[in-house]
């Protein structure tokens, strides 16, 4: 992918912009927070339990931009999502983007199947952020309110392929992100034009527990391009989506087309 500009910057307002990364202390989430810095954003780096990786987050992000900071807050406590984005306004300023990228992600299926396993990732994985993007155009509405004339955001919310290629495994974290995919077209109608809203649907992109790397190296290679999606290939997508001021309601597949074929399990699984 070629070389994208630095993030927008108003010649009369010459603060970088600000975004909030969910999950953001490790894994795939550290790689967009990083990325982003990269690009000049100053990024708010939102953490659970993984403290110590949040401080190293922020500390490789200051290498990059001007300004970090990390936040905990558990996603699944709705006093506490509906306080997070206004303690990221009170410690770094104004915010311009949201990046919902935490996920819960335990197994269950038809068998297993509970109320409580539905509300544990309806929580984390649908409500907090619809929360936050509430919140953000709450706040964006703020600022024009103030006086700033061209006010306006993004919310950029992590999916997954598996909604265009469904099988049984994990059945209420399926749920609940075909659910932020509805909520994404949803949203994108209900704050506009003040605040775009665009998921980002990967393949499988990393390693886990519950894969040796030997398999997770063959099963990334089973896709119409030969590779599935790499981190640095997620995150240049929430960038772009981010600075591309023309995309709402839809969801960018970034997976080498695994959407395009059938798999009976979950990768994790297989």
């Amino acid at each position: 992918m070629p070389e994208l500009p630095a993030a927008p910057v108003s010649a009369a307002d010459p603060r970088a912009r600000t975004v909030l990364v969910t999950g953001a202390a490790r894994r795939l989430g550290r790689e967009i927070a990083l990325a982003l810095a990269g690009a000049g954003w100053r990024v708010a780096v939102h953490y659970r339990h993984s403290m110590q990786d949040a401080i190293d987050t922020v500390a490789a992000c200051g290498h990059l931009t001007k300004e970090s900071a990390f936040f905990d807050a558990d996603l699944n406590d709705e006093a506490a999502v509906r306080a997070l984005l206004p303690r990221v306004v009170a410690a770094l300023g104004p915010v311009d983007a949201v990046v919902n990228n935490a996920s819960t992600f335990e197994h269950d299926d038809a068998a297993s199947f509970s109320y409580a396993a539905m509300e544990q990732h309806l929580r984390g994985n649908t409500g907090a952020p619809i929360l936050l993007a509430q919140a953000l155009h709450e706040h964006l509405a703020d600022r024009a309110g103030a006086g700033e004339a061209d006010a306006a955001g993004v919310v950029v919310n992590l999916l997954d392929q598996k909604l265009w290629n469904p099988n049984p495994d994990f059945l209420s974290y399926t749920l609940s992100k075909a659910a932020l995919e509805a909520a994404t077209t949803v949203l994108a109608q209900a704050l506009a034009p003040r605040v775009r809203v665009v998921g980002v649907a990967p393949g499988l992109t990393l390693t886990s527990h519950l894969l040796s790397d030997e398999k997770f190296a063959e099963l990334h290679r089973l896709s119409p391009l030969g590779r599935s999606s790499t981190p640095a290939d997620v995150a240049a997508t929430v960038r772009f989506a981010l600075e591309n001021r023309s995309i709402t309601g839809t969801t960018l597949l970034v997976d080498g087309g695994q959407h395009l074929m059938r798999f009976e399990r979950d990768f994790s699984k297989m």
